[in-house]
């Protein structure tokens, strides 16, 4: 593996901005994580591409991230390229009843313009960072409301196999996963919605926004929820039936608020918050015999860097 090489052929690539070793700690909500030994936003389909070609051809390893907002990034940082989708597929675009957002454009901003086009069916969706790319995979939502359930269709990229497309209707929506191959890239997806009245889809939002700021801690750097929840029942009630809620280690600290959080309280380090949700899954586990699986994704901690 040459970072090196890598970094040298893709300096001088047209519509993409490389850097090496960009600490993570500033892409990510979590505000944790050591540098990248490379990372590259491509601006355009082109740039996309060439980055991934030459990234093959060097042998390095690669994942493409969006804000950051689901993942934990370990202190040492990631030895591969963290590809980020620049301008190109930040659009978005309205036609009649439908809105087509490219994978890099801000989850918040599609949300928002829905508004100005009096379009209803994603209000549920305020308040959730990230990418609509990230939203797609991960089909965030809600209990009751998922992003899949608004879905007509997208376009993806598959490494060494060109654009593919998929009905909304065809793919399989699960809680916290879709079907959609987890090496494509998601470049654009198109939603179906509703007409509606502005005032009726502003007040849905601003209750919507409303419940999460009283019962999550909004105001300090997390990744959101970091168990899935087992079944039915909520993660966050059998972790804080635990007792666990303001658990510490170091600056990472179970919320007071909502136990399926874990905020950096300052300089909190990824060792810090491992160690938090390692205690947490073992008291879950000791007391209601359930295995806890982490709805946060981790990088960098399979190997350390070079």
């Amino acid at each position: 593996m040459s970072v090196f090489n890598a970094y040298m052929a893709l300096s001088g690539a047209f519509e993409a901005d490389v850097l090496r070793d960009e600490r993570l700690s500033h892409h990510t909500t979590y505000r944790i994580g050591g540098p990248a030994a490379l990372m590259v936003t491509a601006h355009s389909y082109k740039a996309l591409l060439k980055t991934i070609d030459i990234l093959r051809k060097e042998g390095v390893e690669w994942v493409v991230m969006g804000r950051g907002s689901n993942i934990l990034v370990a202190d040492e940082g990631y030895d591969g390229c963290v590809i980020k989708l620049g301008k190109e597929f930040s659009r978005i675009s309205f036609e009649g009843d439908t809105v087509s957002a490219g994978g890099g454009a801000i989850l918040s901003k599609l949300v928002s313009e829905t508004i100005s086009h009096s379009l209803s069916g994603l209000e549920f969706c305020v308040g959730i960072p990230g990418t609509v790319g990230g939203a797609v995979s991960m089909d965030a939502g809600t209990r009751h409301d998922w992003i899949g359930s608004r879905v007509h269709h997208v376009v993806t990229l598959r490494p060494q196999g060109g654009l593919q497309r998929y009905e909304g209707s065809d793919i399989e929506w699960g809680y916290r996963w879709c079907s959609i191959p987890t090496d494509e890239i998601i470049l654009e997806a198109t939603f179906q919605l509703t007409p509606a009245e502005k005032r009726r889809i502003t007040d849905e939002m601003e209750r919507l926004i409303s419940r999460r700021r009283s019962r999550q801690p909004m105001g300090k750097p997390s990744c959101g929820s970091v168990f899935k929840n087992p079944g039915d029942r909520s993660v966050g009630q059998l972790i804080d039936s635990c007792g666990l809620k303001g658990y510490r280690v170091g600056n990472a600290e179970v919320s007071t608020q909502h136990a399926n959080f874990i905020v950096n309280l300052g300089g909190a380090s990824a060792s810090d918050v491992i160690a938090v949700m390692g205690h947490v899954h073992d008291a879950v586990l000791e007391k209601y015999s359930i295995n806890l699986q982490p709805e946060v994704k981790c990088l960098g901690f399979d190997k350390r860097r070079a």
